[in-house]
């Protein structure tokens, strides 16, 4: 038997092929009239692939889901960390939202989860019943913009108490018109977009808008897809929604952003880097976080990619159009794995208008 002969029965024998019966006499048949050297030299090459894709398969994998807020920042890491890594990590990220990611890390099915609140009492008590203790790293800051349609040209800025008589469960099928809210808005219908019950966005916007956490009118048009806001409100001239600060950015020339009238000073504010930094956007300013196992991070590839995470972003986060925090504040990051500072320091709830650097001076409890 030639050397070809015995790498074709070698192959197919290696790769678990049943039901081919190759034997000399047609091998020499074949032989007729194709090269026997261009085949080996193929088969060869078919080899050398699939034990390429063998060893890419067997790369670990880190698993991330969560928040879509957050979602921009951390595939923006996960990209630069494959490259940087040059596929011998792959790093996958979803968006269920901060309440379904939560539900999962929860469970011990990701190693990270991207969060745009805090962990709450709930699912702190899911995560202790399971045995999943975690470390939690802001990493970023961002803003809630209220958005209208550009030709609602009636506002330019809306009260708390405004928005709180939009969206309370008290207003679900009774104000339905905007000169409800404001006689001096028009007798049209009011169209409310906004995050769905398992987004962090939300919770926070429920929180400092109603009052309550979670606490919502349920006849507006929800999504867990930001895009699909900003196509609703770009849509409908009576239209409003709100969402984090970033889509909104990637979307000004479809939509209007509106002023928040600051509960202090009385005075309008608008979301950009400044007004946030300088805590003059409120309520509706707010840091972003991850969410990395204790378990996970014991794994070197987690443990690389967090670290990658917070060294990076300084860098990254602008880049993706949102704001990030001081220095120190990842300094302090880092500090906390290295000396498994383990825990929330929210006691689980959010906290409306807390600042970052009052945030980082706090011990965490699981």
């Amino acid at each position: 038997m030639t050397f070809v002969e015995l790498l074709i029965g070698s192959f197919l024998s290696k790769h678990g092929i049943k039901g081919v019966f190759m034997t000399r006499a047609s091998l020499k048949a074949i032989g007729r009239h194709i090269d026997l050297q261009i085949l080996a030299t193929s088969l060869l090459a078919l080899l050398i692939l699939l034990l390429t894709v063998k060893v890419y398969a067997q790369s670990p994998i880190i698993k991330i889901d969560g928040s879509s807020t957050v979602f921009p920042i951390t595939e923006a890491m996960a990209e630069e960390f494959q490259t940087s890594k040059k596929g011998a990590v792959k790093v996958t990220v979803g968006i269920s939202g901060t309440g379904g990611g939560f539900k999962k890390f929860c469970r011990g099915e990701i190693d990270i989860q991207d969060a745009s609140r805090p962990i709450d009492a709930k699912e702190m008590e899911a995560c202790k019943k399971a045995g999943i203790k975690y470390f939690e790293l802001p990493v970023a800051y961002d803003a809630l913009v209220v958005v209208v349609n550009p030709k609602a040209d009636w506002v330019t800025a809306v009260t708390v108490e405004e928005l709180k008589k939009m969206w309370e469960p008290a207003a679900q099928g009774k104000i339905t018109k905007w000169n409800q809210v404001n006689p001096k808005w028009p007798d049209q219908p009011l169209k409310l977009y906004g995050p769905g019950a398992d987004s962090g966005t939300f919770d926070y916007f429920t929180e400092a808008a109603v009052g309550k956490a979670k606490s919502s009118r349920g006849d507006y048009t929800a999504s867990e897809d930001d895009n699909t806001i900003v196509t609703g409100v770009a849509t409908d001239k009576y239209s409003i929604g709100y969402f984090g600060m970033s889509y909104y950015t990637e979307n000004q020339k479809k939509l209007k952003a509106i002023a928040i009238i600051n509960p202090k000073t009385l005075k309008p504010v608008m979301a950009t880097k400044d007004t946030v930094e300088k805590g003059e956007y409120q309520p509706f300013s707010r840091p972003l976080f991850i969410y990395v196992s204790e378990s996970s991070y014991k794994k070197p590839e987690v443990k690389e990619f967090v670290t990658f995470y917070l060294q990076s972003a300084n860098q990254l986060v602008p880049e993706v159009k949102y704001i990030g925090l001081p220095e120190k504040a990842y300094k302090l990051g880092e500090e906390h794995l290295t000396k498994s500072k383990l825990g929330t320091k929210f006691g689980g709830h959010s906290e409306v208008g807390l600042k970052i650097e009052d945030l980082m001076k706090r011990e965490g409890t699981l």
